[in-house]
């Protein structure tokens, strides 16, 4: 992926169709990388900028395992959770999409430069904000909404009452986006925050299994597999949730191979994801289903 800048102006080939669901979406937007990753499927992954060593590691393997499933991360490049989570899916080849609350050209903070060269080398920088804009308070809350609106769900890791972390949370809500949440200690200011989001109905997140499963369930992607192959039969599971099947009539239904069938299957009887009935069909675990419960699937 090229370090080309583009600009890519509202009902002309290019512009992100999601930034529709927005209220006002922006007339203009601008951008250093590959502006094609922002039609992709992506994932936000937010947090507190004074974040906790519970909240760096967090949204490091937040930020692993959506770029391991195939998901574009997508964040604002702030210290602390924002910067964690896209180093992390930086660091697992994935791709990323820095949102800036300055000019796509200009680097904010500088500690987060490498963060910035890594999106630009494989995914984009993008910003409202014309080129060379420093950064300004009032961009900021500009850039969240942004962020919200250019991902299907959001995932908050650690995040105060009021902060940009739950602005963007609220931008995400009012489109009807998909919200995750971390839960954090009932004595932790930065996880007041996220508890409330759960509390009000987002989707718990207690585990690298549980974030799996929100995506398998969501996006119809597994993670990338153990031996470096990428299975991309995320449907499987749907079908199964809606009913038991044998692989035969898997196979039939979703015009793949039984061979192909069963090693996707295998691969998600070892994750705990589906189990075999005695009868010869299979159903997803109690544990994916009260997931997939949680979710409102």
């Amino acid at each position: 992926m090229g370090e080309e800048s583009f600009e890519l102006r509202r009902g002309e080939e290019g512009y992100p169709q999601r930034l529709e669901d927005l209220s006002d979406p922006p007339e203009r937007l601008y951008g250093i990388g590959a502006a094609g990753v922002l039609e992709d499927m992506a994932i936000a992954i937010v947090g507190s900028r004074r974040a906790s060593p519970y909240g760096v590691a967090t949204a490091e393997m937040a930020g692993r395992i959506a770029a391991e499933s195939g998901l574009v991360v997508v964040s604002g490049g702030a210290l602390g959770c924002d910067a964690a989570a896209l180093r992390a899916a930086q660091g697992s080849g994935g791709t990323t999409v820095v949102v800036c609350g300055c000019g796509a050209d200009v680097i904010y903070p500088q500690s987060s430069r490498d963060v910035f060269e890594g999106a630009i080398s494989k995914g984009a920088v993008i910003s409202l904000e014309r080129w060379g804009t420093p950064p300004r308070r009032y961009a900021f809350p500009k850039r969240n909404r942004i962020i919200a609106a250019m991902s299907e769900s959001t995932l908050v890791v650690e995040a105060g009452v009021r902060s940009g972390t739950m602005s963007t949370a609220e931008a995400a809500a009012s489109m009807g986006r998909r919200l995750y949440a971390i839960p954090g200690s009932i004595y932790s200011p930065q996880s007041v925050g996220t508890n409330e989001l759960i509390s009000d109905g987002a989707s718990i997140v207690c585990s690298e299994r549980d974030l799996e499963m929100c995506i398998a369930l969501d996006y119809d992607k597994l993670r990338l597999c153990a031996d470096g192959s990428h299975s991309e039969h995320g449907r499987v599971l749907s079908a199964l949730v809606a009913s038991p099947t044998r692989a035969d009539e898997l196979a039939n239904r979703l015009g793949e191979s039984v061979i192909t069938i069963l090693g996707t299957l295998s691969d998600y009887e070892a994750r705990g994801m589906v189990v075999r009935l005695p009868d010869g069909r299979y159903s997803p675990t109690a544990e994916l289903l009260r997931a997939s419960d949680r979710m409102g699937h």
